[in-house]
């Protein structure tokens, strides 16, 4: 009952599903990133194409048509989205874990996310890497295919690694639930208190973010991954996403749309600043990256002192981006609009859905002799329109729907 009374005092609830619209739209708009990024990888000027094992090229198809601006879009949305998907995926954690208990949660997390990531991630890498093997070996045989995709390739996990992940941290949190809960109401108060301090807010999380990453990444290096087969992860970003998983966690102890997120909250109510903030630091995180490297080269700092000011940067943007899209969201996502909740009813599906279409339409347009921007757009828009519909059929089918 209480969470109908603050649905119904509350804009940006849905009274239907008792729901936060912003988060639910705010988690669809980062799914469409997804699309957008996966979109621009084949036209970036780093990309390349790896023919005996396509695993190790930038990605799965590349084109000879070129853009830099697409290097500086990917590059915006690699320092942030993932680890705003991870804040997002904790926030209403605890209290599907009260309602459920520990085992029903466990399961329910199993049949969402870990069944659906290893057969249908798998089922939908088979059909959208195919391409990829026709361009490194030129014949479309279908047995020898799946056994490259099996052993040479060691089974490409493609955009699920992101669900098997988010599935281990689900795990994580059932097991340590009861410590938390015990601490709960300590949680929530400290959430509480720094909605009233949002500047000291900001600067906890650009803290917390640099702890997490920059020691790990400068260590191991920021595109560093491991793992078997399917169950992949960046090692540079693990603690990183666990982190703003938590951070998701604990925000969601309390009634952050009254609280930290609440619309009259200064956080909220100053969204446009930290677009601008946001903005600033990745357009100077992008000019002076090559000035960094020349001053090393030139002997006027060091290799280390050039990363820590890089990977400062990096940090700053990745928080300043993820609260500006949280506060835009929750400023201006209040009502239900149709079209956007259909896109937020189907966004997991599209998630895993949508390599498919990105990697056979950048096939599709590799001869074809236009610019790399106008290829991007016809990905981009193809992938996604193509996979929400696909996402809406496969959910007539009522498990699917029910899980996904």
């Amino acid at each position: 009952m209480e969470e109908q009374t603050t649905a119904n005092r509350y804009k940006g609830y849905s009274r239907a599903d008792n729901r936060n619209i912003w988060v639910d739209y705010l988690r669809s708009f980062l799914t469409v990133l997804v699309v957008a990024h996966h979109s621009t990888l084949a036209y970036t000027t780093f990309a390349s194409f790896d023919a005996e094992a396509y695993i190790r090229s930038t990605h799965p198809m590349v084109d000879a048509h070129r853009w830099i601006g697409l290097d500086i879009f990917q590059n915006f949305n690699d320092i942030f989205f993932m680890s705003l998907m991870f804040l997002v995926g904790g926030l209403f954690l605890s209290r599907s874990i009260a309602r459920k208990g520990t085992v029903t949660f466990i399961l329910d997390r199993m049949y969402r996310l870990f069944i659906p990531f290893l057969f249908l991630g798998t089922f939908f890498m088979l059909i959208a890497h195919f391409p990829s093997y026709y361009v490194a070996h030129g014949h479309t045989g279908i047995t020898a295919y799946v056994l490259d995709f099996f052993t040479v390739e060691q089974w490409p996990v493609g955009p699920p690694w992101f669900i098997c992940v988010l599935f281990v941290f689900n795990v994580i949190f059932a097991l340590i639930s009861p410590v938390l809960q015990s601490y709960n109401r300590q949680i929530a108060k400290g959430v509480d208190i720094l909605g009233k301090h949002p500047v000291w807010a900001v600067f906890l999380l650009l803290v917390v973010t640099w702890v997490l990453y920059v020691p790990v990444a400068y260590t191991a290096g920021p595109g560093t991954w491991t793992g078997w087969g399917p169950f992949d992860f960046q090692v540079s970003r693990v603690a990183l996403y666990f982190g703003y998983f938590m951070t998701g966690v604990c925000i969601g102890y309390t009634r952050f749309n009254e609280g930290l997120f609440s619309a009259k909250s200064v956080l909220v109510k100053y969204w446009w600043l930290w677009g601008l903030f946001a903005v600033g630091i990745y357009t100077v995180l992008t000019i002076l990256s090559g000035s960094l490297g020349a001053m090393f080269r030139q002997g006027t700092i060091s290799e280390f002192q050039a990363w820590m000011i890089y990977y400062t940067l990096y940090v700053g943007s990745c928080v300043l981006s993820c609260v500006a899209c949280i506060t835009l969201f929750r400023r201006f996502a209040k009502h239900e609009v149709s079209w956007w909740r259909s896109l937020s009813d189907n966004a997991y599906l599209i998630y895993l859905i949508h390599y498919i279409f990105v990697i056979w339409i950048q096939f599709l347009l590799r001869d074809a002799g236009i610019p790399a921007l106008v290829k991007f757009f016809i990905t981009f828009g193809g992938a996604l329109g193509l996979s929400w519909v696909a996402a809406v059929g496969m959910r007539k089918i009522k498990p699917v729907r029910h899980y996904l």
